[in-house]
Parts: C-alpha cells; sequence; structure tokens
C-alpha cells in the first residue's frame, strides 16, 4: 500500500490535479472566509465551514477522477491488477493519497484561525469540530469518488458523474421535504450527508453521523475493491 500511496501523491503534483484541487480549496474557503467571519465581524467559522459543503462536492471529483480510470485508459490495469500487492491495498493507497491531499486543504483553516486570533479570541472547541466534520464528510465523498473513478475509463466523465451523484445527495434534504409519504422521507432523510454535516458546523456532536460518514467511506472502498476483483479475473 506504502508504495501506491507514494506514487500517487507524485502523480497528483506531475498531472497539476493537486495544484487545482488545492488553489480552488483555498480560493473558495478564503472568499467564505472574507464575507461570512471576516465581513460580519465574527470569530466563528461556522459560516464558511457549511457554505464550503457545496463547494467540496465539486472539488473532490476532481481529485478522484483519474485515480482508477487513468489506469484503465492507458491500459496499465492490468499489471497493476497483477501485481504482487492486495486489490485492497491498491485502492486504500489510492484513497488515502487522496485524503492527504483532501487533509492538506483544509488544513488551510488553521491560517485563518491566526488571523482571527489577531484580532479577536479563538474558540477552539468549535473550530475543530468544524474541521473534523468536514474530514469526516471528505473521506465519505472521496470514497465515492474513488468507486465512481473505477467504474470508467473516461476521467471527465468520472468527474461529470461524482458531481452530479454527490450533488443529489446534497439534495436529498430538499427531496424529502417534497414527498408527501412518510417512509420515503425518513428513508431521504437517513442518508443526508447535509444535515449531518450542519449538525457539526452547529456544534453538535452526534456520534451517528460520525459512524455514517466512516461507514460511507468503507462501503464504497468495498466496492471499489469488488470492481477490481471483478476486472481482475474478467
Amino acid at each position: 500500500m506504502g508504495a501506491i500511496y507514494r506514487r500517487e501523491m507524485g502523480a497528483f503534483f506531475t498531472s497539476g490535479i493537486a495544484y487545482v484541487f488545492l488553489a480552488g480549496f483555498a480560493l473558495f474557503s478564503g472568499l467564505f472566509f472574507s464575507l461570512g467571519v471576516i465581513g460580519s465581524g465574527v470569530s466563528d467559522m461556522s459560516p464558511m465551514f457549511s457554505s464550503m459543503f457545496i463547494i467540496v462536492l465539486f472539488l473532490i471529483p476532481i481529485l478522484t477522477m483519474k485515480l482508477l480510470s487513468e489506469e484503465k485508459k492507458n491500459r496499465t490495469d492490468q499489471g497493476l491488477l497483477t501485481a504482487p500487492v492486495g486489490l485492497a491495498s491498491i485502492v486504500l493507497g489510492k484513497y488515502f493519497a487522496a485524503l492527504t491531499l483532501f487533509i492538506i486543504a483544509e488544513s488551510i483553516v488553521f491560517i485563518y484561525s491566526i488571523i482571527i486570533a489577531l484580532c479577536g479570541e479563538v474558540v477552539w472547541s468549535t473550530l475543530l469540530g468544524n474541521y473534523f466534520a468536514m474530514l469526516f464528510l471528505g473521506a465519505a465523498f472521496i470514497a465515492i469518488g474513488l468507486f465512481i473513478s473505477s467504474l470508467t475509463e473516461n476521467q471527465m466523465a468520472s468527474a461529470v458523474i461524482g458531481m452530479f451523484v454527490l450533488f443529489v445527495l446534497y439534495l436529498m434534504d430538499s427531496l424529502a421535504a417534497n414527498i408527501p409519504v412518510e417512509f420515503i422521507q425518513k428513508a431521504l432523510l437517513s442518508v443526508s450527508f447535509y444535515s449531518r454535516y450542519v449538525e457539526f458546523t452547529r456544534g453538535v456532536f452526534d456520534l451517528s453521523s460520525i459512524v455514517f460518514f466512516l461507514s460511507t467511506a468503507v462501503l464504497f472502498n468495498f466496492f471499489s475493491v469488488r470492481v477490481l476483483d471483478k476486472r481482475r479475473w474478467g
């Protein structure tokens, strides 16, 4: 897994995806920080984190679009699948490389905390709660994006499908509100990423939400392994 991880980290920067992702994250988080925090004269960065949800669901598919689709397009997947390394190690190596880049991007919030500290007081419990909420969200979304990447050899198709799927997940609350059938409402709300995420930004710590995000990550990484396994013997 270590070799796959190092390879993918290098590929992110040589392909330029890392720079696009980091620049996009810094640009929008900086914008929301200026408008929602500095512009409002508050020290609570929760508004910024709430606004970043919609940006993250568009940025993450860009981060994950080439992870497995490029291997299939370049016909390097067979060499990778026959290498003396487990399929789970391949998937997790790529997954943790993407997650590492996401953590690097998200850590820019600590620069913002320094700016706030110069003007007022940082509420670290709220800041860390928001930070880990986005980390758990990113962990789940990256796994979904990786799975979508495993289904196609077209990177752009992987990115577009990923954005569409994550946007639909974002709309779950709105869809539930417009469906009069109660059990369907409950089913849609049970897979709502946004409501669980926003709970954290409002200071509500819910262990079930953490389990939900982490379970989603585990489940979709497992799906990616199954896709590779099918391709190996297909």
